[in-house]
């Protein structure tokens, strides 16, 4: 039988926890932000169409999470600042609301409509269907079967 814990103990466990997470958060942020900096930079986008590298960028985020958002939940025992470092770090910073947000901005200022209204629409559909897809996915790695 595990004896039962002490106020300090369990402070000293979520602080533990708390750090491996602040860490992994900080350190798959920089990765994220530095992968959609790379993409940018090989593949620029033009002023005045679609942003089809951010679109690109937060579509297979929007993959990649579903997926392990899926398994995570079918394998609990993953740990939680791996979970952390990837979702919110590296998924969250290589995706970003932001970079949709100011593109849209961007375009709408240029009086580009039918294009900033393309490339939201694209945006919200795509990035729907990736992270059903991933979902599916996910089911279908956990051994689960890909069926809603």
């Amino acid at each position: 039988m595990k004896a039962p814990q002490t106020s300090a103990t369990a402070v000293k466990t979520t602080g533990s926890r708390s750090w491996k997470a602040w860490a992994a958060v900080a350190a798959g942020g920089l990765v994220g932000t530095e992968l959609r900096y790379g993409l940018g930079v090989l593949f620029p986008e033009q002023a005045g169409s679609v942003p089809w590298t951010t679109l690109a960028i937060n579509v297979a985020g929007s993959f990649v999470l579903g997926m392990l958002t899926t398994v995570w939940i079918a394998r609990p025992h993953t740990s939680f600042w791996l979970r952390a470092g990837i979702g919110p770090g590296l998924l969250g910073s290589f995706t970003t609301f932001s970079a949709l947000v100011a593109s849209v901005d961007q375009l709408a200022r240029g009086g580009f409509h039918a294009v900033w209204m393309s490339y939201l629409v694209l945006s919200v559909l795509l990035g729907l269907a990736a992270a059903a897809l991933g979902w599916r996915t996910g089911k279908a790695i956990a051994g689960e079967g890909g069926t809603p």
